[in-house]
């Protein structure tokens, strides 16, 4: 038997979700996609099942940023078609989502909905050392960021083993996660190991690592390994 399909248009375009770093500026922007007689674009934030008003334009009244927000809203582009607001200086507290309400007469509101979060990520740090063979590294890398970041290494050349991963919660809603594994193999020139470090969708961060190069020698019946780098 054939199923009946429902089909509907979308009449109000925007963003499903938004990513940004503490202290980044975050934008939201809602377009009516079929000429209506708007009145009143609306912002709302929605915390907890509660709705509240952030800002507003009309053609008559023009732009309105409500109490509490004045400091932490502003609009980039006015328009009863098109709107868009600006976040600053992105908290935790602003996450959430966020209605743009386009009120129309005599049909009513026209919603669209984006929700918000507020992530964080510093520069991931990497640790060197020798192992116990000359032909194998110990190399460790941590990243700090909310929610926990995924931690990966990298190499030129040479091959990892023995991977081992730890996250530690942090007192300030933070995780620490550090990823270490065994570089092993032949150097005979220098190589490069890189670490990188990504929360969410959001771009990642990278640091990179230069190990020298061993050149062996003997001095009265006894190995030294020399370390050079180019």
């Amino acid at each position: 038997p054939l199923q009946k399909v429902t089909s509907y248009f979308v009449l109000v375009q925007t963003q499903q979700t938004v990513l940004a770093a503490v202290g980044e500026d975050a934008e939201f922007s809602c377009q009516l996609l079929d000429t209506k007689d708007v009145l009143q674009v609306t912002w709302q934030k929605i915390s907890r099942d509660v709705e509240t008003n952030v800002a507003t334009y009309s053609k008559y009244y023009g732009q309105r940023v409500n109490d509490g927000f004045n400091d932490k809203v502003k609009f980039k582009y006015t328009g009863l078609q098109n709107c868009s607001i600006v976040i600053r200086n992105v908290t935790e507290q602003d996450e959430g989502c966020y209605h743009c309400l386009f009120n129309t007469y005599p049909e009513g509101s026209f919603t669209g909905r984006t929700c918000f979060q507020v992530y964080e990520l510093h520069e991931p740090v990497v640790d060197v050392r020798e192992s116990n063979s000359a032909e194998e590294w110990v190399v460790s890398c941590s990243a700090t960021g909310r929610p926990a970041p995924t931690v990966t290494l990298s190499q030129q050349h040479l091959s990892f083993s023995q991977y081992n991963t730890v996250s530690v919660s942090n007192t300030n809603a933070t995780f620490t996660v550090t990823t270490t594994a065994v570089l092993s193999g032949s150097r005979k020139h220098s190589t490069q190991v890189g670490c990188a470090a990504r929360v969410l969708s959001a771009p990642h961060r990278e640091v990179m690592e230069t190990i020298p190069e061993v050149q062996k020698t003997s001095v009265g019946g006894e190995k030294l390994f020399l370390y050079t780098t180019d």
